[in-house]
């Protein structure tokens, strides 16, 4: 298990042993000219052209002096990232040479998110250059990076190191260390308060446990109430997924890792809300005790479920969950899940997908993402399909009787469980980066939290 790694940030305090880090808008000549000097002949001919995404150190009489990086038009923290594995070892200061305010944010943010690095053993890697930033802006950075960081922590640990119980675990401590009050419920108090999501869990050995935390800032405030998947490793139970798909499942509790990075991102700003978090941690094995296909299962809202494919028991973990959240009548419910193959069909690895019973939620929540550059796309809650999960024996299935439109029925399955009025957004997400790209190392990943945390805080 790794242990909790720092940031590569550090104050802006003492200049004198800070190496200079120019951030210049790509093609300004004038300020490059400037910076590059009689050298500047010398960088052309090495590819430096000024660019978007060019780099270059600049040398004097004892080594290197200081660098220049062309910030790209696209702005946004990513592209920074690339800056991990560009400087060299040491402290370098950030110097904004640009006219956007923003630059600064953006560049520690995006070197944070490009310095992350996941691997067990002695031979972890560790990127050794740190940038040196005003206070203000490692302040406001610090809250989205750490919490990034767990949440990919979280997707990369192999499923042999983190089960349901460690699951649970790990999420305690990251709560209660904020000052929220976690419970965590397992056994027979489990299996009378969440039946569905408790026969998911049946099948293994580990023993399913329900994350359930609350931290408020006052009296009064908002609610906002999370509910997350957090399937620590999925086989597909008796409808087994092909060995290609399996090896990436352990990610499957990718929704969970989203919904407590988000939590501790929140409570870390000190956002002005009352916030509930329900995580429910389970695996979906192949056993005798397993559910099958064709059982018919009880949920905690009293409806009753046939189980038409044991693989999706994502939504079937879900159920339970958002019907207790729905008994506090939060005035916002937002769960997210690995849930679908079927929205990756639609939208690909990198844009998760948004359902919402009410517009105006959608809305901020889509706007929060283009300011962040963390986008998310909504698909419509399409009524219609409903009847595609009727039962002959059940009230409901836990998947359609058509092979369309995957994502909007399983969409449709969650709806049931959460009561006419209450506002409610839910998000499908892959949770992975199949490829490593600028701030976006290759592993899991926390597709939309800076969207989220944007549109919450």
């Amino acid at each position: 298990m790794t242990e909790q790694r720092s940031l590569p940030l550090v104050p802006l305090s003492d200049e004198a042993q800070r190496r200079p880090l120019y951030l210049v808008s790509s093609q300004d000549e004038e300020t490059l000219a400037a910076l590059c000097g009689t050298y500047g002949d010398f960088f052309r001919h090495q590819g430096f052209k000024g660019k978007e995404g060019d780099f270059t150190l600049l040398p004097d009489d004892d080594g290197v002096a200081g660098a220049i990086f062309c910030v790209p038009k696209k702005h946004g923290p990513l592209p920074y990232g690339a800056l991990a594995s560009l400087l060299s070892e040491g402290v370098w200061r950030l110097e904004n040479r640009t006219p956007h305010e923003t630059v600064l944010y953006d560049a520690a943010l995006g070197f944070c998110l490009g310095s992350y690095s996941y691997r067990l053993g002695k031979k972890e890697k560790i990127h050794s250059a740190r940038l040196c930033v005003p206070e203000a802006v490692l302040s406001e950075v610090r809250h989205l990076a750490e919490a990034c960081w767990l949440g990919r922590d979280l997707i990369n640990t192999p499923a042999n190191l983190l089960g349901p119980q460690e699951l649970a675990q790990r999420a305690r401590y990251a709560l209660e260390s904020r000052g929220a009050a976690v419970d965590i419920v397992t056994g027979e108090t489990l299996e009378q308060a969440y039946p569905c999501l408790s026969a998911v869990g049946a099948g293994s050995e580990r023993a399913p446990a329900v994350v359930v935390a609350r931290w408020k800032a006052r009296e009064g405030a908002q609610r906002l109430s999370l509910v997350g998947k957090g399937v620590c490793f999925d086989t597909g139970g008796y409808d087994l997924k092909p060995s290609g798909p399996m090896l990436k499942m352990k990610k499957d509790m990718g929704g969970a890792a989203l919904m407590l990075s988000l939590a501790c991102a929140l409570i870390d700003a000190g956002a002005d809300l009352d916030i509930e978090v329900r995580l429910g941690c389970v695996e979906n094995s192949v056993s005798g005790h397993a559910m099958r296909p064709g059982d018919v299962l009880p949920t905690r809202k009293g409806l009753h479920v046939e189980v038409g494919n044991t693989d999706a028991e994502g939504r079937l973990v879900l159920c339970d969950l958002l019907t207790e959240a729905s008994e506090t009548q939060p005035d916002i419910l937002l769960d997210a899940a690995t849930l679908t193959g079927a929205a990756r069909v639609a939208l690909g690895p990198d844009l998760p997908v948004l359902f919402s019973n009410d517009d105006d939620l959608a809305e901020s929540v889509l706007n929060a993402g283009k300011k962040v550059h963390d986008p998310l796309w909504q698909l419509p809650l399409w009524s219609d399909y409903n009847a595609w999960l009727d039962s002959d024996v059940a009230d409901c299935s836990n998947v359609s009787s058509r092979p369309m439109a995957g994502a909007i029925t399983a969409a449709l399955y969650l709806q049931r469980f959460v009561p006419e009025g209450q506002k409610w957004a839910h998000i499908d997400t892959f949770g992975w980066n199949d490829v490593a790209q600028s701030g976006r190392p290759a592993g899991g990943e926390t597709l939309a939290l800076r969207a989220l945390f944007k549109a919450f805080l």
